[in-house]
């Protein structure tokens, strides 16, 4: 540790070829994590550190990406909180929260302790990593905890934060989650990304007042340590508002694949910029697949390394359980000998 690559886009170096990671990167659609789970459910393999060391370094090992990633879920500080959490195979709750079960389901007087197993992961991963790969942790955004633990819908949209939701945000997720980003990069995470895939559901004006709070506690307290993805139309002006702040200084930010990534670049002068070749082109038969990555590699190409200075190849959003293996490698390995 830690890879001269992801380094070099956190700082805005330009170089030629980027660095390479994807979220989910070990997950369903890969043999070595389907092994694992013949024997193991998902929760032993987040929760055992030594499993989930196990568990992140099967893509390393056979894709060869640049970052490792925590194997874990964005849930667990629900759970941490006393909330009862279950997966079958997904996500289950006992109980949703609300304004008048809160006090009842957030028993936990001291979450983080819950969280511990996290670090031990971090420390057992890095133990196995190669020197020249980073390792990065993530926690889930606090709206998208929240969306999970109040049972908001998907399709959701135009969200106003009503009181109770911003007394959880500023009283409990947010103070968490801080703890939670500090365990991480105490255990030795060079970045913790903050993934946020519901933030898209907030009014433009409470999604402003809603970054505003989360960069705030989470970004500004760790300067260029954090990240920050969000998708599905969040509108970016508002996060690279925040991120032009001087004292906000974000490790990077994700893009997802709505967008023309090459924009952002422009857009942004300091930390990573992180995508954007679609997840489901990745999910295509080998001979559709291709075309569709030469047209990304094609797309990039046209900047200069001076001009695309801070990219991190990624997709996005994260690898589909259809995703074929080869594609995957095939991905890497183009990247790797187009740049």
């Amino acid at each position: 540790m830690p890879n001269k690559k992801f380094i070099n886009a956190i700082e805005r170096k330009p170089q030629a070829c980027p660095p390479i990671w994807l979220m989910r990167q070990a997950g369903r659609y890969h043999d070595h994590y389907q092994n694992l789970k013949k024997d193991h459910t998902f929760e032993e393999l987040c929760k055992k550190p030594k499993l989930a060391a196990e568990t992140a370094m099967g893509p390393i090992n056979e894709f060869d990406f640049d970052v490792a990633i925590l194997f874990s879920d964005i849930l667990f500080p629900l759970e941490a909180l006393g909330m009862d959490l279950s997966y079958n195979p997904g996500p289950q709750f006992g109980l949703h929260l609300n304004e008048d079960n809160a006090e009842s389901l957030i028993i936990n007087q001291n979450p983080i302790n819950f969280m511990e197993f996290q670090g031990e992961a971090i420390e057992r991963t890095i133990e196995r990593l190669p020197n020249e790969k980073s390792l990065i942790g993530f926690v889930g955004g606090p709206w998208t905890l929240i969306a999970y633990a109040c049972n908001i819908s998907k399709d959701s949209s135009d969200i106003h934060l009503n009181n109770f939701q911003i007394g959880l945000l500023d009283n409990v997720i947010l103070p968490l989650l801080k703890e939670n980003v500090e365990l991480q990069l105490n255990a030795g995470a060079e970045v913790v990304m903050i993934f946020d895939s519901t933030a898209h559901q907030l009014a433009e004006e409470d999604l402003n007042i809603y970054l505003g709070k989360t960069f705030n506690m989470l970004v500004k307290e760790f300067p260029n340590k954090v990240g920050y993805y969000a998708k599905d139309g969040v509108n970016y002006e508002t996060i690279i508002a925040k991120q032009d702040d001087p004292q906000i200084n974000l490790a990077g930010m994700g893009i997802d694949s709505n967008v023309d990534l090459r924009d952002y670049f422009k857009k942004t002068s300091n930390g990573f910029v992180q995508g954007n070749f679609s997840e489901h082109f990745l999910t295509l038969p080998h001979e559709e697949f291709l075309p569709k990555l030469d047209n990304f590699i094609e797309q990039m190409s046209v900047l200069s390394p001076e001009e695309r200075s801070g990219w991190v190849c990624g997709l996005g959003h994260g690898v589909l359980k259809t995703t074929p293996q080869e594609n995957v490698k095939e991905f890497v390995q183009r990247i790797r000998a187009s740049f």
